[in-house]
């Protein structure tokens, strides 16, 4: 092999390591989100057990169990009884400003950590959400 053939051979590995490089964090990324989204639809259903047995939502997710509970990029789910709240500043809300649950609000703020009550705010877009009193639980810039 001449030296020109094996720079070509390098560049070619290079490029095909960058294009598999890309595809695999896709990957990993989607991963996160499934796990995410299946950790909020667990979460929910013993939430609404607990609800069930007692009449009332629980304080906080430690009271189900869950307080340790990260998610797949190491932040904690952010859980607020919208009844124990004063106004509704910190309750998660549609680009048309309106409360996206009822009951409570459950999410993930996603991979860059940060989180505003508005859905359509940048920090907002990553977050994995709960709406619909349940009924969508995905990212929030599909909601």
């Amino acid at each position: 092999m001449t030296l020109l053939e094996l720079m070509l051979a390098m560049v070619m590995l290079a490029i095909l390591t960058a294009v598999g490089y890309a595809g695999y964090r896709q990957v990993v990324e989607r991963m996160r989100i499934s796990r995410t989204i299946a950790d909020i639809s667990e979460i929910q259903l013993v939430v609404d057990k607990f609800e069930l047995n007692r009449g009332v939502l629980p304080g906080s997710l430690n009271d189900v169990g869950f307080g340790g509970l990260l998610d797949p990029w190491g932040g904690a789910y952010q859980y607020l009884n919208i009844a124990d709240v004063m106004g509704m500043g910190a309750v998660r809300k549609d680009r048309n400003l309106v409360p996206i649950n009822t009951d409570y609000d459950l999410y993930s703020m996603g991979p860059d950590g940060i989180s505003r009550p508005p859905l359509t705010a940048a920090a907002s877009r990553d977050d994995i959400v709960r709406a619909n009193d349940g009924r969508y639980v995905g990212k929030a810039e599909d909601y």
